[in-house]
């Protein structure tokens, strides 16, 4: 029996392998953590010029530049690539590069499935893109894909959607495992698990969540399949289906894929935050049950995607009930944070900055979120731009903004540079500003009845869009600004110490700026670094 542990790992390739099969065949955690954040900023930048195609079209009422078809698969693709496409990969590419640095690892416990589970990602996507291209169009039926619109509606390409799903799925599934393995058995000794940093642990309970729903979403995307191809009547009423059963399995997995979306946020700003007060985090196990509880409570919120489907009361009542419980630890989080701020040393560098706008826009979300919670509102605000500010302030001025966090963060000890601090701060400002401005009048819209996923809309929605849009095409170039910020720092810039931030504390800041490409060969004495050698 062959030994595969991750030191013999290393013996095959002490040296870094150059040229493009260093990339293709690259078992190195940072490695593959690398090619997950370039595929995740691509992608990002893809979905960003769907929206913008979207944006364009809302500019003034009336249709101007794109058919309604293709407007529906703007919408549809834009949805898939940034849930599946950006913010998932990121957050896979942080933890890559961050959890075996963090918990005092050689690499991640399972290298060549880590290779793989990359690889075939680009390949997702290029199924799902290339669906646009067929005769009758990509899908075109909104990112949840409800029956029976993709499947006695939907195009031909349906199928290669479905496919580009379970790969994606396949993927996610295997990186969770990954994750797993490499937190329960390969910690430094003396990392207990109440000793882990909160990024770890919201990955570990992330991890966990996506082995529990990924099945559920390929076992909803089966069935579409096979209602559309092979006959069968699923969701189909004639038949002896149920549509409605569609949402529910649907909202079974979707719902805790919202928090697979944000919990790892939770883990970057409990560590940004601390440094920055250059204090402890306030209240570090409540924030670790916290996260549990989030995880364990989304398994019970799924049908407040569906109050208006026609649900018994006492079903409304429980979702309502449901929803607003999980507030609580979420509400726990935010407060140990302000604690964490409060009385403290702040300095306000850019990762402070992405990390503090988190905090406040991410509250705003939340509470949008409870309005949506309470059943009888909810049959109001339902299907309109309420619910698309909503779950954007959660997820751009959130996930995004914390994705971006961590990059500036921990920038320094990936490329061994310093960022251009000027330009980053424009990259902020640009954003912070043009995001509220392109969200938030859409909370307006939404109370006085526009829909969303539609290419027109009423004369009095005019102006408001107008603003809106403008808003989107800014935070859209802002980007751009983030994109010259990391080719600079990569190329140079000034060099950075292995502590480059005052307050940071963890195992990462004890090796040297750039990390070496094998960073604990033995592992760490957790004493050591606590005395500060």
């Amino acid at each position: 029996m062959t030994d595969t542990t991750p030191d013999t790992l290393h013996d095959d390739h002490h040296h870094k392998p150059r040229g493009i099969m260093r990339w293709v065949l690259t078992t190195n955690h940072k490695d593959i953590g690398s090619m997950y954040l370039i595929f995740s900023f691509t992608m990002f930048l893809l979905g960003g010029a769907m929206a913008m195609v979207i944006r364009a079209e809302l500019f003034q009422p009336g249709l101007q530049l794109v058919e309604p078809n293709f407007f529906n698969q703007m919408t549809t693709v834009h949805g898939l690539i940034m849930v599946f496409g950006a913010v998932m990969p990121a957050f896979t590419g942080l933890a890559n590069w961050m959890v075996p640095m963090m918990i005092g690892a050689p690499d991640m416990a399972l290298p060549r499935m880590n290779n793989w589970s990359f690889w075939i990602l680009p390949f997702a996507f290029l199924l799902l893109i290339g669906s646009l291209f067929m005769e009758g169009g990509g899908p075109n039926f909104g990112w949840t894909f409800y029956a029976p619109l993709s499947t006695t509606y939907s195009p031909d390409s349906t199928g290669l959607f479905v496919f580009a799903l379970h790969i994606m799925g396949i993927s996610s599934i295997m990186g969770a495992i990954n994750v797993i393995v490499t937190i329960t058995n390969m910690r430094a000794p003396g990392m207990t698990y109440m000793k882990m940093p909160l990024f770890v642990w919201t990955w570990l309970i992330t991890a966990f969540l996506l082995i529990a729903v990924m099945p559920v979403l390929a076992g909803a995307a089966t069935m579409v399949l096979t209602d559309k191809y092979f006959g069968t009547s699923f969701f189909d009423a004639a038949g002896g289906g149920d549509p409605v059963m569609f949402q529910h399995i649907f909202w079974f997995f979707g719902h805790p894929e919202v928090y697979i979306m944000i919990l790892p946020s939770f883990g970057i700003i409990s560590a940004i935050v601390p440094a920055f007060s250059r204090k402890r985090l306030f209240g570090y196990s409540s924030m670790v049950y916290a996260t549990a509880s989030i995880a364990g409570l989304s398994f019970l919120v799924w049908a407040h995607h569906m109050f208006t489907t026609g649900m018994p009361v006492f079903a409304e009542l429980f979702f309502m009930f449901c929803t607003m419980l999980i507030s609580v630890p979420t509400g726990v989080k935010v407060f140990n944070w302000v604690a964490t701020m409060w009385r403290g040393s702040l300095t306000f560098e850019v990762p402070m900055l992405f990390a503090i706008a988190f905090i406040v826009l991410f509250t705003i979300g939340g509470f949008s979120g409870l309005m949506l919670a309470i059943t009888p509102v909810d049959f109001q605000y339902h299907d309109t731009y309420f619910v698309v500010a909503h779950f954007h302030y959660v997820l751009v001025s959130g996930a995004v903004f914390s994705i971006m966090a961590a990059a500036y963060y921990w920038l320094p000890k990936w490329t061994g540079h310093m960022f251009n601090e000027t330009l980053a701060k424009w990259h902020f400002w640009c954003s912070v500003i043009s995001v509220n401005v392109l969200f938030f009048p859409m909370h307006f819209l939404g109370l006085a009845g526009m829909p969303r996923r539609i290419p027109d809309y009423a004369l009095q929605f005019a102006d408001v869009n107008a603003i809106v849009s403008i808003g989107g095409f800014a935070f859209g170039l802002s980007q751009l600004i983030f994109l010259v910020v990391v080719i600079k720092c990569a190329r140079g810039g000034e060099p950075a110490a292995a502590k480059p931030w005052d307050g940071a504390e963890g195992l990462e800041w004890t090796v040297p700026s750039p990390a070496p490409y094998h960073t604990f060969e033995t592992p760490p004495d957790l004493e050591e670094v606590r005395d500060g050698h």
